[in-house]
């Protein structure tokens, strides 16, 4: 094993700021979904360009709420990614709904191919879900173009993405919904929670209202004196956040420029020296799509799964976190029977996670990148 400390994969990037947010909610006494989340709502809605912002108790909540804002339902089908966490699917699952899985584009662009969404299309397809893998926006003017034909919803998962954009404009003002994650491990953290943007007031009041168990008054207005009782009108649920996930949510959101412009610059170093190590692999994408990028993850694609194995197993023992990013949702047993996705099945069985996050030191890639530089050369490129 190294002597050197874990390089942990990420780490939030928080100072005294979100400490004081914080500790100002526990003194006002009011922890629940109530004014610091609306402002949060406010002020994440009008920076991604969007009109309407419905904070949630998670990413999942949000992509239920928004799935369920729809009207989906038993024997209507949306087309997912496969190359996704599984919360994109079982979002759709919760509804009654059936996620009808897609290929990605190719191994250096491992985003849903709009190709294989039009041949994915059938009679009961209601929806497409883009998932913008790794902070990088899908070919939105395409999946536009096609939803738009159809007659289909189209939804962003921007879990990966707030502060991503692209020639259309930003992650999150491109879909006819789009949802965020504030997870530990993302670019704007809270711990717990996410966010559902929209233009679409029908749709936010209906979000609205199913987020809090379909009551047509909240403990904050009852709290103001705006409402005595209430009536429950739908079959909501509870997917509140708390003025403490808010609270952390402002303070991140002010930093998320300067937080996405290191992430971008960590990039740029790990580009430069992998195409200089063409033994050891290919990033995905292109140095002008990092430009564009929230760069929430430094994926690798190596020359086989065999060399995929290699490296992580030196990263271990140079004491450097990695993961893989992700097991393709449609070979989950809770999916099964599905056609296979080759494209996506290849760039699992070879990609690589490497660290990255906002406070690494540069000298910190450089011990990533020594590690790389050491690895045996491969037998063979083998693919599969």
């Amino acid at each position: 094993m190294s002597g050197q400390p874990q390089l942990p994969l990420s780490a939030p990037s928080f100072g005294e700021e979100e400490a004081q947010a914080v500790a100002d909610v526990v003194r006002s006494q009011w922890l629940t979904m109530g004014p610091v989340t609306a402002e949060f709502e406010k002020e994440f809605s009008a920076y991604v360009g969007s009109t309407h912002g419905i904070m949630a108790s998670s990413c999942t909540a949000a992509l239920h709420l928004a799935f369920a804002a729809l009207g989906l339902g038993a024997g209507d089908e949306v087309i997912v990614p496969s190359l996704t966490f599984v919360a994109t699917a079982n979002a759709v699952a919760y509804t009654g709904a059936t996620p009808v899985f897609a290929d990605i584009v190719s191994v250096e662009h491992p985003l849903l191919d709009p190709a294989a969404v039009e041949a994915a299309i059938g009679p009961n397809t209601k929806a497409v879900c883009a998932v913008h893998y790794a902070g990088y926006v899908c070919d939105m003017a395409a999946l536009r173009d096609i939803c738009d034909r159809r007659g289909l919803a189209l939804v962003e998962d921007a879990a990966h993405a707030p502060g991503a954009t692209s020639p259309q404009g930003p992650a999150g003002s491109l879909g006819d919904l789009a949802c965020f994650s504030f997870f530990s491990n993302k670019n704007l953290v809270t711990g717990e929670g996410g966010m559902v943007t929209t233009d679409d007031e029908t749709l936010a009041k209906k979000m609205r209202l199913l987020r809090a168990h379909g009551m047509t008054a909240t403990s904050w207005d009852r709290e103001r004196g705006h409402a005595s009782g209430y009536d429950v009108i739908e079959r909501g649920y509870n997917y509140r956040p708390s003025e403490l996930e808010a609270a952390l949510g402002r303070v991140q959101l002010a930093k998320v420029p300067d937080l996405t412009a290191r992430r971008r610059e960590l990039i740029g170093m790990y580009r430069t020296a992998v195409e200089r190590m063409p033994e050891v692999g290919v990033m995905p994408f292109t140095a002008e799509a990092d430009a564009m990028s929230s760069c929430h993850i430094m994926p690798l694609v190596t020359p086989s799964a065999e060399a995929k194995e290699a490296l992580r197993a030196a990263a271990a023992a140079a004491g450097i976190q990695t993961s893989v990013h992700y097991q393709p949702v449609h070979t989950f047993q809770v999916f099964q029977p599905q056609p296979a996705l080759p494209v996506t099945e290849e760039y699992y069985a070879r990609e690589v996670t490497l660290p990255l996050y906002p406070a690494m030191a540069d000298a910190d890639v450089e011990r990533v990148l020594a590690m790389l530089a050491a690895l045996p050369a491969p037998a063979a490129t083998t693919g599969r």
